[in-house]
């Protein structure tokens, strides 16, 4: 078996780049955007890029954009098969008695878990996030804490969640735009279907209780839907001491932004302040996106009991500019280990897919092996050669 040495694969990946001038070539000055909220933030969705922050890292009270969190649990659940978007799930009296907005569900009424995701996302019905929360961990209070783990997980170091609604007006239940911003860039790359419910402006559910049958609509709560073209959701938020909040996610020429509103002084001002960033956003950005699926090949093993095992990217590649750089300009190299000796696991890194533009690094992609190869021992080598014997 040859030992393999480092490989450098250097090209030109225009054929393989998606390059999204958005507005102009030329990139605007950054300046004042006047956003009169407190505390704000635009962060570009593929990259994790914050393109724009205004004391994003205060403590605030989140009012109803705490059911962002919600929301990702939800997703996640059914991602595991914990739970469907068919099953049914039955009101408790408690998440009855949620004041706040509502969707006005009844003790003992029955909806699908798909029903309840329109409610929340759509609605911010307070009554469906407990009765979905309920149905995931069994209670309010053990979804919480899976709120907390979460967002624990996520990094998000001034975030404390104390219900799954926000309709709570404790002092320790807060987070912060940057938080807000990391926890709505989860749920809208991992799970991109939340655009099905979060752009819907109306749509009547029924109300099946023992009453009978009465349809209710629900109607927006975000009402960027309307005021501004590329609007893809996500969540606001408001009470009297948390004051106007809102995620906002939108979408041009391929290029996701969440623009974070905190603590703004009235529903117009939110508003407002989100289309001036997500406007900013779409001026200046550029994206390079690799989607790494040219074919790596094999990789011959040393000591395995298999010769050579098949190589993987990790994951695609995205880099935002707000420079004005010519990203048709950019290069890839594969470098890979200077040999590959069992045994290998699956999921090993082999090496990494570095990117370059002018000279300089963008970042990297780590390669990975396709397969487990088990090391060789004594009998392995004994087979080998009666298998050459025989041929």
């Amino acid at each position: 078996m040859k030992k393999l040495f480092i490989m450098f694969l250097s090209f030109q990946l225009s054929f393989l780049v998606l390059v999204t001038p958005v507005l102009g070539e030329e990139t605007p000055p950054a300046y004042d955007l006047n956003v009169s909220a407190p505390s704000a933030l635009l962060m570009e969705a593929s990259t994790g890029t914050v393109i724009y922050e205004k004391d994003a890292d205060i403590p605030l009270k989140p009012a109803s954009i705490t059911k962002i969190m919600t929301l990702l649990l939800t997703f996640e659940a059914l991602e595991k098969g914990q739970i469907h978007l068919e099953d049914q799930v039955t009101t408790s009296a408690y998440a009855k008695s949620m004041g706040g907005s509502q969707v006005f569900l009844d003790e003992g009424e029955v909806q699908s878990v798909e029903t309840l995701i329109k409610c929340i996302a759509v609605a911010s019905g307070n009554d469906a996030a407990v009765a979905m929360a309920e149905y995931i961990a069994g209670s309010e209070e053990a979804f919480v804490q899976m709120m907390n783990e979460k967002a624990a997980a996520l990094n998000m170091t001034a975030t404390h969640f104390e219900d799954c609604c926000g309709l709570t007006d404790s002092d320790t239940h807060i987070t912060s735009a940057r938080d807000v911003a990391v926890m709505s860039r989860e749920l809208i790359t991992k799970y991109p279907q939340i655009y099905d419910y979060t752009k819907i402006w109306m749509e009547d559910i029924t109300h099946n209780t023992a009453r009978g049958s009465t349809p209710f609509t629900l109607s927006s709560t975000n009402k960027l839907l309307k005021q501004y073209p590329y609007a893809t959701g996500l969540k606001t938020g408001s009470t009297s001491s948390a004051k106007y909040c809102l995620s906002a996610t939108a979408n041009k020429d391929g290029i996701d932004l969440i623009a974070v509103i905190m603590a703004a002084p009235d529903y117009k001002v939110r508003f407002e302040d989100a289309i001036k960033l997500l406007q900013y956003g779409f001026s200046v950005s550029r994206v390079y996106q690799d989607m790494n699926q040219d074919d790596l090949g094999m990789v011959q093993v040393t000591g395995g009991v298999e010769e050579e095992t098949g190589l993987m990217y990790e994951s695609q590649f995205s880099y935002l500019d707000v420079t004005g750089k010519d990203l048709s300009r950019v290069t890839k190299e594969i470098r890979l280990k200077e040999e590959h000796r069992a045994p290998i696991k699956a999921g090993d890194v082999a090496g990494e897919a570095i990117y370059f533009l002018d000279g300089n690094k963008m970042g990297s992609v780590n390669i990975l092996y396709q397969e487990d190869v088990r090391e060789a021992r004594y009998i392995d080598y004994l087979k080998m050669i009666f298998r050459i014997y025989l041929t």
